[in-house]
């Protein structure tokens, strides 16, 4: 079916239980006799002197390291003593590597990522964590024990070899455009791309649904993973397509053809940091937490395209911040999610989007 992949969590037996084979190894290569006790400060500096007797942070997050290298030197500078351990997996991994260490009382990591469909199985794996002690901004708290230290937009974009800057899709409507059909759009097929349409009221879930069963008639080439679909663009396999700002932008420095599409309103995308419970180094794993949500981190993050955003439109920094000023300079108007109910919302949503988009094979 055109590229259409198996709908995010429907893995085939034999590769669910060689996963769950890989977590079970690393739990059974762990000692210790369970989890070390939370932390006793209050503040940042008895944290620090806790933090650095632990040594080292294990830090597991979807991201390449290489984005996310000048925090890592910018925490290890203000707080020597501490080993930052960074690997790149997977949202949807981690859940589950979480879910089966923590039964087994055996984590190997101490701080994640959760966004978009991971943030409501993260909120039980999350340690409970009283982030004003460490001077997280009120702001930037979510549901307790998540902190909110970048926003991935969801954007469409063009290979500007391919398209020109005038016949480049304007709004949801032109992406339905026949001059799109038969592959000439590369669709994210989990269908994410369309949350901004259950977070808007003005377009509705009741209207995304009947316009992904639209979209779908012109027989979009599906890919599993927005990345990939953002590989498709870039390469020229397919001139338009569902992507992040973040890609776009690291791509484009680099020389790519490739420019966001002025296609809106879109989801800014949240993306938060917790620290897990039963986290083998819990100080270490708050202060890194903490240091990414501050001034300095955010600063070393936004050169790479990872910092916070304002929850919606608002272009007042966008001389500052390259994320803000990509999106406004394309007229691209965006929401984020504000509280847990809207993650309820997404659940129930991209299924049916699934559905319509008749990209939820077994």
């Amino acid at each position: 079916m055109n590229g259409v992949r198996q709908r995010a969590g429907r893995r085939s037996r034999a590769a669910v239980a060689a996963a769950l084979g890989t977590v079970l190894a690393l739990v059974t290569a762990a000692c210790g006799g369970g989890p070390p006790p939370a932390p006793k400060a209050k503040d940042l500096d008895a944290l620090y002197q806790e933090a650095k007797a632990e040594g080292e942070v294990v830090w597991f997050a979807p991201k390449p390291e290489a984005q996310m290298r000048p925090a890592i030197d910018a925490f290890r500078k203000k707080y020597p003593g501490i080993k930052v351990k960074y690997t790149n997996k997977k949202a949807p991994d981690l859940v589950t590597q979480l879910n089966v260490e923590q039964a087994a009382d055996r984590v190997s990591f101490d701080v994640s990522n959760a966004g978009g469909l991971t943030v409501l199985p993260s909120q039980d794996m999350a340690a409970k964590v009283n982030w004003a002690d460490y001077e997280v901004p009120a702001g930037q708290i979510f549901a307790d024990n998540f902190v909110y230290v970048w926003a991935v937009p969801k954007v469409w974009a063009y290979n500007t070899d391919a398209v020109a800057a005038g016949d480049a899709p304007a709004s949801w409507d032109d992406l339905l455009d026949p001059r799109w059909k038969g592959g000439k759009l590369t669709v994210e097929s989990r269908g994410s791309f369309m949350t901004v349409w259950a977070r808007d009221a003005s377009l509705g879930t009741d209207a995304g649904l009947t316009y992904a069963s639209r979209l779908a008639r012109l027989r979009p080439h599906y890919t599993e993973n927005t990345t990939q679909a953002h590989t498709n663009i870039v390469s020229g396999q397919t001139p338009v397509g569902t992507d992040l700002i973040n890609l776009v932008l690291e791509d484009k420095a680099k020389g790519a053809p490739i420019a966001v599409a002025p296609v809106g309103p879109t989801n800014a995308n949240k993306s938060y940091l917790f620290v897990a419970d039963g986290a083998p180094h819990p100080a270490a794993g708050r202060l890194l937490t903490a240091f990414l949500a501050s001034k300095e981190g955010q600063s070393a993050l936004v050169d790479t395209y990872n910092s916070i955003i304002p929850t919606n439109t608002d272009c007042t920094d966008a001389a500052k911040n390259r994320v803000i000023d990509a999106l406004c300079d394309a007229g691209v108007e965006w929401f984020s999610e504000t509280d847990i109910k809207q993650y309820e919302q997404f659940s129930a949503f991209f299924p049916k989007v699934e559905d319509a988009l008749g990209t939820d094979v077994n």
